[in-house]
């Protein structure tokens, strides 16, 4: 087929030897599958910031680290500079979860870089070499449904070990191959220690999947593995190897709201001073 235009640049780079088809179009990119050499592989083509869907962005972002001063103020302002910094924040966040949850454990599409706002990376297929169908295209039995559903737990868990929780995991965004499930789709990947919408956004990931695969495994309702597995979090006790139950009991002890409170003005202030400091050295001869 045609070569899109923003795929022309790694043609012409030697990246990509031949544009295969398309294979789904979505709310913030579309996949086409490539040939690299002898390798076929799927290059995902970030869509513009005015035509991307994709919803509440900024819940998102809050909390990744941007290094380097000048574009984080750029990108605070909402300058043309800092629209298109931000831009290339956010078509890299993907690449970026792809290595760090990886070397977590968890299966992803092996990622081969992102140029110029498309990710190259690995063709997920089935055992005819078709591409994987979806989770949400897959019937399977109770016992399967049960060990794929806790293989997923593993996954959160682990991705949230290395600082991390998917933010739109669905069974849409799983696909099954003759291995297992992989998870894909992590642009919106968030930092669970930097955004306050990190719990949320995990309780929202794991309930999602779960009721789905309730739907052949009914004893997975009324499951709390979302509350375990955070509540281990913020006890700084979860860890790869932590077995997980699905049960949880609700601490029913009064929180100490005051104590709250002065924490997180002292928090606040603490960031203020920080910043403070960060801005006399910025302009310091």
């Amino acid at each position: 087929m045609k070569i899109p235009k923003r795929i022309q640049p790694l043609f012409e780079d030697g990246l990509v030897d031949e544009v295969v088809s398309q294979l789904m179009s979505g709310k913030e990119a579309t996949v086409y599958i490539v040939r690299c050499g002898n390798k076929i592989r799927c290059a995902k083509v970030y869509k513009d910031a005015a035509k991307r869907s994709f919803k509440k962005a900024v819940q998102y972002r809050e909390g990744r680290k941007v290094r380097n001063s000048r574009r984080a103020r750029a990108m605070e302002r909402g300058s043309k500079f800092g629209r298109r910094q931000q831009e290339e924040s956010w078509q890299n966040a993907e690449v970026d979860a792809l290595y760090r949850v990886a070397a977590a454990g968890v299966r992803v599409p092996e990622a081969y870089g992102c140029f110029d706002g498309v990710l190259l990376m690995e063709l997920i297929t089935d055992e005819s070499g078709q591409v994987a169908p979806r989770l949400s295209d897959v019937a399977m039995s109770q016992e399967q449904a049960l060990e794929d559903h806790a293989l997923i737990m593993q996954y959160v868990m682990r991705m949230l070990c290395a600082g991390l929780v998917h933010g739109d995991l669905s069974e849409f965004n799983v696909l099954v191959d003759e291995h297992g499930p992989v998870i894909i789709d992590l642009p919106q990947a968030l930092d669970a220690a930097g955004n306050n919408n990190a719990q949320f956004m995990l309780e929202r990931d794991v309930n999602k999947i779960t009721d789905y695969y309730a739907e052949f495994a009914p004893q997975l309702k009324g499951s709390h593995y979302a509350r375990e597995i955070w509540t281990l979090y913020e006890a700084g006790e979860l860890n790869p190897d932590v077995a997980l139950t699905g049960q949880f009991e609700e601490d029913l002890v009064d929180a100490d709201v005051d104590a709250v409170m002065l924490e997180i003005k002292a928090a606040l202030q603490e960031e203020q001073d920080r910043q403070e400091r960060m801005r006399e050295a910025e302009e310091a001869p």
